[in-house]
């Protein structure tokens, strides 16, 4: 796995995640991974073996114990032979699933998943990837009135973040105020390199680490630049958890941008951090003992910004299989969705048990700008630290692929150097072949105007796509080319049309659930300023001699933090409510509306956003705290929504212990799980009818009427019907029921084509607004629902 922001080095990989975990860092760690003295033949392999509880022979009294025997039986594990390894078990897991993590050999592997009572057995993995100043005013939370006020800033809320790690010493972690952790708690502070549990305080008042998994494939941990404990040396875990939860830091920024109070959203919640990844690795094992921990330590909401780019079952995916069993215990978890967008079906966490979160621009810019030797003016964004402004015109080159045999002195000596999608490492090979600046466009028209700031250490400056055009056009007007960089040091804020959702964030639909519209919600990731380590480099590479309280990273491994900090609030505000009824008072409450009142775009095309980039819309934490009426999901209906996908019985072992009686699910063609948002698949004929059933329970004091609205972008392609068109509520958390029927006028004649429309529950006092996406395809597999 990998972490979910975008790092430093963005682009070269093709904004495919955030500090990303590729093969060319698997292959540095394989190579510096050492082994024992004795030179035992490695395990490259460890697996995950998934357990019935109720098979466990009689004779045998414990899970432990049969976990043992089980590898006991092994041939190996009984050899005389000293260069063979044998195999070990290095996790148990008890709450998440019943079952262990081993190092296996593949035959090992396969003839424990041949006991009775095996479930399951598959290969543990390295694919999950590690996907504010200003932020939380930008989502309307204000110091003077509304619900921070009201929810006393989310106080005593115990927010979990499964990620790299913490830095004990940021000022966002001090307990100032604070009151100490109430008796429920069960979490602790484990010592380890650098790391003591003298260093919790009423603030950070859990850390623990894991590593068993990532030893156990071969990778080195615990140098000194890898410290074996809860501290961070990536900087992605202190970066979120003072996104959601930081306490108040005046004065801060990185080096003067972004100047101002930085905080957590919820800036009076708990912190209890669980690290599971080491550098760029995360393993599936170490993540799912880490949410187990968390579940039984007593966290209140789980904040996940890691994710995988490539698609896996739900059964087979150790976050979709965490967090259910976070959600059967009253766990909000809020998840990322990935860093791969434009493009469609590339989000990720689509489990509907998890709040899936992509990422959107705020209305703060880092002004700079470019005169062209013709006298046009380029505008775009820098973190450059100096004020400049007047310098002489100098030399301007464009270099294609940059990189260290490229930007050489008898080249770029004294110029002006433009490159596509350069990271910061860049920057250092330029300063390094006497280059006087550096000007980064996006390179891809996908890419459009979203500006990823750098914090290069030259002078240098970002441009979008469409201005990045404009300089190649000038520079190919001429045969000797100036330039002159103006820096002049403003953060400017509110003049930006803001959100508007990030060119990597990644789109719906779901690939393996298109019924299911994911992400749920936008929230801010873009360019986002949070607590950073100090002794770790600001741009992730070793030879970056800067180092900084604070840094600014993108990707929307930044926006869920935001969320996780919003459900916070709401959870101190309404204890009783489900994680299921914390999402829906977010997602109906949602704003698609910008700064502007008009729809919020995509920054790829400037075009209008659909709720396939943002969902419902933008996060309202305000509005979300009265949202009249909810839509509510048990621990049953994710059971039947599992059925509904035809698993066969192991594979539902993974969530739930067998036997799984799934006829009640496939008895009911129209059976839908009570989201508050709506996918709808047509297929190859006209006419084609779906019905949804949906349940609101009312959340609000008094009495209510409500009627339905429907807003349909598409009238000409779907007919959309709600009944009854009124529905009267009394007192609080009752429920009323309707049926909404969505007929087709048009058959689908393309692999995929969409469409959008809004059904609103609304009176003077609410309005509980629900997105619908409706999927013409003629792909005979994109309808994974059966009856």
């Amino acid at each position: 796995m990998a972490y979910l922001h975008l790092p430093m080095n963005l682009l070269l990989s093709s904004l495919l995640l955030t500090l990303l975990f590729n093969s060319t860092s698997v292959a540095a760690w394989k190579s510096s991974a050492s082994f024992p003295s004795q030179q035992l033949v490695p395990r490259p392999t460890s697996y995950i073996v998934h357990t019935l509880n109720t098979s466990r022979p009689a004779h045998i009294l414990s899970q432990t114990e049969w976990y043992r025997s089980l590898i006991e039986l092994l041939p190996n594990s009984q050899t005389p032979n000293a260069t063979v390894t044998k195999p070990q078990i290095f996790y148990e897991y008890q709450t998440v699933m019943k079952g262990f993590a081993a190092t296996l050999t593949p035959e090992e592997a396969q003839i424990i998943s041949e006991h009775d009572g095996v479930i399951r057995v598959y290969r543990d993995q390295l694919s999950i990837e590690l996907q504010t100043t200003h932020s939380p005013d930008f989502i309307g939370l204000s110091t003077y009135y509304g619900i921070w006020q009201e929810s006393n800033l989310g106080d005593d809320v115990i927010i979990g973040l499964v990620d790299t790690g913490i830095w004990p010493e940021s000022q966002s972690f001090n307990d100032s105020g604070l009151l100490p952790v109430g008796s429920r708690w069960k979490g602790k502070c484990e010592n380890g390199t650098r790391f003591n549990s003298s260093m919790c305080n009423n603030k950070l008042i859990g850390a623990r680490y894991f590593n068993a998994g990532a030893k156990a494939l071969g990778f080195q941990v615990g140098d000194d630049d890898n410290f074996t404990s809860p501290r961070d040396q990536a900087g992605h875990g202190t970066h979120t958890s003072s996104t959601a939860a930081g306490s108040p830091v005046l004065g801060a920024s990185l080096f003067g941008k972004a100047n101002g109070t930085a905080r957590g959203l919820a800036p009076k919640a708990k912190i209890a951090m669980y690290r599971v990844c080491w550098h760029d690795v995360c393993t599936h094992s170490d993540i799912l003992a880490g949410m187990e921990k968390a579940i039984e330590d007593g966290v209140d909401i789980l904040s996940i910004s890691l994710g995988t780019s490539r698609w896996i079952p739900y059964y087979e995916d150790s976050i979709a299989i965490g967090s259910f069993a976070a959600a059967r215990h009253g766990i909000f978890v809020a998840c990322a969705a990935g860093n791969s967008g434009p493009r469609h079906n590339t989000v990720g966490n689509t489990a509907p048990w998890v709040t899936t979160v992509a990422a959107g621009s705020i209305d703060r810019t880092f002004t700079a700008n470019v005169t062209l030797g013709s006298g046009e003016v380029l505008f775009g964004e820098s973190l450059y630290f100096e004020v400049m402004n007047g310098m002489d015109m100098l030399p301007i080159i464009s270099i294609e692929l940059c990189y260290d045999d490229t930007l050489v002195p008898s080249v770029i000596m004294g110029k002006i150097v433009v490159c596509p999608d350069a990271w910061v490492g860049t920057g250092f090979l330029i300063e390094a072949a006497g280059g006087a600046g550096l000007i980064s466009i996006n390179g891809d028209p996908s890419a459009g105007e979203t500006i990823v700031d750098e914090s290069y250490t030259l002078p240098s400056l970002m441009l979008g796509y469409d201005e990045g055009r404009k300089l190649l056009a000038y520079l190919n007007s001429t045969t000797r080319p100036t330039a002159r960089l103006n820096f002049d040091g403003h953060t400017i804020i509110g003049k930006k049309r803001a959100p508007q959702v990030a060119v990597y964030s990644s789109r719906g639909p779901s690939y393996e659930v298109p019924e299911l519209p994911k992400p749920d919600i936008l929230a801010p990731g873009n360019n986002i300023l949070a607590a950073w380590p100090s002794e770790v480099p600001l741009s992730d590479d070793p030879i970056d001699p800067r180092r900084s309280d604070f840094n600014i990273l993108s990707g929307t491994s930044m926006a869920t933090p935001h969320v996780a900090g919003a459900a916070a609030l709401l959870r101190h505000m309404h204890p009783t409510w489900s994680p299921a009824m914390l999402r829906s008072a977010m997602v109906t409450t949602a704003l698609v509306l910008d700064n502007r009142d008009r729809t919020i775009i995509a920054n790829e095309n400037s075009q209008d956003a659909t709720p396939l980039a943002f969902g419902a819309g933008h996060v309202y934490p305000q509005a979300a705290n009265d949202p009249g009426l909810v839509y509510d999901t048990g621990f049953e209906d994710y059971v039947k929504w599992l059925c509904k996908l035809n698993y066969t019985s192991k594979q539902m072992g993974s969530f739930v212990p067998l036997p799984v009686n799934c006829s009640d699910a496939h008895s009911d063609p129209n059976w839908d799980l009570n989201y508050p948002s709506f996918g709808v698949v047509f297929k190859n004929q006209t006419r084609q009818r779906v019905v949804r059933r949906r349940t609101l329970t009312k959340v609000s004091d008094l009495p209510e009427n409500y009627t339905a609205r429907v807003v349909n972008l598409v009238q000409e392609k779907v007919e959309v019907i709600v009944k009854p068109e009124m529905l009267d509520f009394i007192g609080p958390f009752e429920k009323r029921g309707y049926t909404v029927e969505f007929t087709s006028k048009v058959s689908a004649n393309a692999s995929f084509e969409y469409g959008f429309a809004y059904i609103i529950w609304e009176n003077e006092e609410h309005q509980v607004k629900s997105p619908v996406v409706f999927i013409w395809s003629t792909v005979p597999e994109f309808n994974s629902y059966s009856g």
